[in-house]
């Protein structure tokens, strides 16, 4: 307890002094500093792209990337929740909401267990489910940590169902590049959910694959998202283009993210708070400001609200549209995968 509140005073210092060296210094901040890119042309071209505000070859950006989220590993839920104060876990709950996975999740449960019955009544083996292949089948790519994927496991009553035998009829993968992202997220899981969910009705998976060309088999999944992930990859028009390849005909892709906020007041309080007290909020949680310092700066470069659009109709995504969230500061870019 005392720790907390040394914590607490810590941070309230460092956010009081960031505070007044923002004020003498927030026109020179990087304000709206989204790159107004021609989305007709590729993502990277070239031999070098960005690794926030500093231009690195395409061969190291990938390690620098992965060197970021083994540093912030441990901390990063902790981080997240200083960051945007407790707000990602409503934006998360936001792109549950969004997905549908709840109610598609009863109805699917109740088919099964309705054909099971008549199955066993009847005694007739024609056109019984098939026990190896699922209902819903999940993606979460770059959820290391579970956060995301816990939530469709909650919703989707994955915990109940598994203690019943056979393999669930809804299930959820978790891939990741960081294996050390991946560890904390299945060490959580099975302190959670225990082991059941992995061992028996293998209703929830953590695979190492990177997002640009992920470790599936093409139509895979019904569903694919991606939070406050895509920013980070490396060419996000062969992730887009990866996302689409490894949905089912029909299947759908949501991507939560950080965007740009389009209200000009608030996009420079947002800088002000950004530049001035999240990597200072590194170095007192997690004793690590340069991670959070090119966290900051890879929204910046970022593609705002409609140069993602763009990019995933490209990428053969349809019905793309995106909602934006507080303002702005994040939004969700959804699509589908065509049916032909």
């Amino acid at each position: 307890m005392a720790s907390t509140i040394s914590l607490c005073r810590r941070i309230a210092t460092t956010c009081t002094r960031t505070a007044i060296l923002a004020r003498r210094s927030s026109s020179r901040l990087p304000f709206s500093s989204a790159a107004n890119e021609d989305t007709s042309t590729p993502y990277v071209s070239g031999s070098t792209t960005h690794f926030g505000y500093e231009s690195v070859s395409i061969n190291e950006k990938e390690g620098r990337v992965r060197q970021v989220f083994e540093n912030v590993a441990n901390d990063y839920d902790v981080m997240n929740d200083f960051m945007s104060a407790g707000l990602h876990r409503y934006w998360k709950d936001e792109l549950l909401r969004m997905t549908g996975v709840g109610p598609m999740s009863k109805a699917l449960r109740r088919r099964a267990s309705m054909k099971y019955a008549s199955d066993s009544t009847n005694n007739n083996d024609d056109d019984k489910i098939d026990d190896s292949e699922a209902l819903l089948s999940i993606l979460d790519v770059a959820g290391g940590t579970g956060d995301v994927a816990f939530r469709f496991v909650d919703a989707a009553n994955c915990e109940e169902r598994s203690k019943s035998s056979g393999k669930d009829e809804i299930n959820v993968t978790v891939c990741d590049i960081n294996p050390e992202m991946l560890r904390v997220g299945e060490t959580r899981a099975r302190k959670r959910y225990g082991s059941a969910l992995f061992d028996e009705t293998c209703a929830l998976k953590f695979v190492e694959g990177n997002a640009q060309y992920l470790p599936f088999e093409d139509n895979s999944f019904d569903l694919y998202t991606i939070a406050f992930g895509l920013r980070n990859v490396t060419d996000v028009d062969m992730a887009l283009r990866d996302a689409l390849r490894v949905l089912k005909p029909g299947g759908r892709f949501l991507c939560l993210e950080f965007s740009h906020v389009q209200n000009i007041p608030l996009a420079q309080l947002y800088d002000i708070y950004s530049f001035h007290v999240i990597p200072k909020l590194g170095e007192v949680v997690a004793n690590d400001r340069d991670s959070y310092q090119y966290l900051v700066e890879s929204i910046r470069k970022f593609c705002n609200q409609e140069e993602l659009m763009t990019r995933m109709k490209g990428a053969g995504f349809e019905g793309v549209k995106y909602t934006n969230m507080t303002q702005g500061i994040v939004a969700v870019h959804e699509g589908w995968k065509p049916l032909i």
